[in-house]
């Protein structure tokens, strides 16, 4: 579960460039506490604007022999699946079988600004593990028995396009790469696709493909597929026509393709779930950067049809953001504000609302978040799973912590959690893709 040294040693040597380059424009105040930008209503401060944002690099380090992340004394953690290349999201087959999607992001995007080189280059060292191996496929893992030791590990489909997304519908498996929806058969209990998939519908992806996760989910009925679409920019630095069709959520006809803009302005939308109780959409978004550490919160939200929450002309509903030119009032004024912040620059991934009985009751129909983690902020943030309660489906209290560790006690990171799902026996699984593990959370003293 080790990482590649040098990727640290050029990390160390990224972080005293940045921090030479941004000390003019990195704030020295004290940062708030996250916790006053948590819920329906946070704390929106003034924004700033910079020659250099402020970076926090946390530099990779991996997972020690024997370290895992921390959960409440009534839950407990173990690995799974470890030594994978990336795993970025996870799903959950009928007959449990568990599918761990492995993915690398697909090119680079061009670079206009100084500050762009040094950003990239920082994010690039900070967010990834060991390149070493493949990645861009999907790895099957078997565990018949439910006790968190698979008995089969296989590579269930390869050479696929920086895949993020997967839905089941009926013996149709669809898997939302960058640049298509491909659609393959699959038949209950086997190991391994060979037969080639047939593109569904194509969906932005290159030359830019900035935010290049498109997170998939299929309607209750199977007849709808759900594909979030992340911006091509930060705040349309590459250009008005590189955002068409982005920084939406897309409806696609399964039985033809066809797709409209389902909802739009969610800069980089991820985690598609179907809240079980309304059966309503949700989603968790990536705000926008470079305007302050505490702005914009990330957020959790139902996504309405038809709905525009924003991007890139304003934030949390209709506060401006006078980078965006030329302003567009007509939208902001229709601009909804999302329902449930969860602080600034967390870079929330991964969504699963828990429909289980083995975990202990309270967290019974509520949703479990993966925070990946922040690197553009003074004080990290994220770096963790947490809990939003829910009643009558909606969020009901605040977020708990639920798995953390992540970060060592020197702000190294050991990983940073991105997909979640439920597996069969009701335990929470999340995908590392730094420490290039999978691991799964199950009631303490259970299997």
């Amino acid at each position: 579960m080790g990482i590649d040294r040098t990727r640290t040693t050029h990390v160390k040597l990224a972080t005293v460039l940045v921090t030479g380059l941004c000390l003019a424009g990195c704030s020295k105040e004290t940062a708030p506490d996250p916790k006053t930008q948590i819920g329906a209503r946070p704390d929106l401060p003034a924004l700033e604007q910079y020659l250099m944002p402020p970076m926090h690099v946390a530099s990779v380090v991996g997972w020690k022999q024997g370290e895992k992340p921390k959960v409440p004394d009534t839950l407990q953690i173990n690995a799974l699946a470890t030594g994978l290349q990336h795993p970025r999201s996870l799903y959950v087959l009928p007959n449990g079988d568990i599918l761990v999607v492995e993915s690398k992001a697909p090119g680079t995007e061009p670079i206009k600004r100084p500050k762009d080189f040094i950003m990239k280059w920082v994010e690039s060292w900070a967010t990834s593990g060991g390149d070493t191996g493949e990645s861009n496929r999907i790895t099957l893992l078997r565990d018949s028995n439910g006790d968190g030791k698979p008995e089969m590990q296989s590579i269930f489909l390869d050479h696929l396009h920086s895949p993020f997304g997967v839905a089941l519908v009926g013996n149709n498996l669809y898997v939302a790469n960058t640049d298509a929806i491909v659609r393959y058969s699959y038949h209950e209990g086997e190991t391994k696709i060979t037969e080639p998939g047939q593109t569904l519908t194509e969906l932005p992806g290159g030359p830019i493909d900035h935010h290049w996760t498109k997170s998939l989910a299929a309607s209750p009925d199977g007849n709808l597929l759900y594909v979030g679409v992340g911006s091509n920019s930060n705040i349309t630095e590459n250009g008005i026509e590189a955002e068409k069709n982005r920084a939406a959520i897309l409806q696609v006809e399964r039985a033809t393709g066809r797709w409209k803009i389902f909802a739009s302005g969610l800069r980089n939308p991820n985690g598609l779930t179907f809240e079980p109780q309304s059966h309503a959409l949700w989603a968790v978004v990536n705000e926008r950067d470079e305007i302050g550490p505490n702005l914009v919160p990330d957020y959790l939200t139902s996504v309405k049809e038809g709905a525009f929450y924003g991007w890139p002309y304003s934030y949390f509903g209709q506060n401006v953001d006078p980078r965006v030119k030329p302003q567009r009032p007509d939208l902001v004024s229709k601009a909804i504000a999302p329902d449930y912040a969860l602080s600034s620059h967390v870079a929330p991934l991964g969504l699963a609302f828990y429909t289980g009985d083995k975990l202990p009751s309270s967290y019974r129909g509520g949703a479990f978040i993966g925070e990946h983690g922040s690197w553009n902020r003074p004080q990290l943030n994220g770096y963790k799973v947490v809990f939003v309660p829910f009643a009558d489906g909606r969020p009901n209290g605040p977020a708990q912590d639920v798995v953390t560790g992540f970060l060592s006690e020197d702000e190294k990171s050991r990983g940073r959690p991105v997909g979640l799902a439920i597996d069969k026996s009701g335990a929470l699984l999340i995908a590392d893709d730094v420490g290039n593990t999978v691991w799964r959370v199950s009631a303490s003293g259970g299997l």
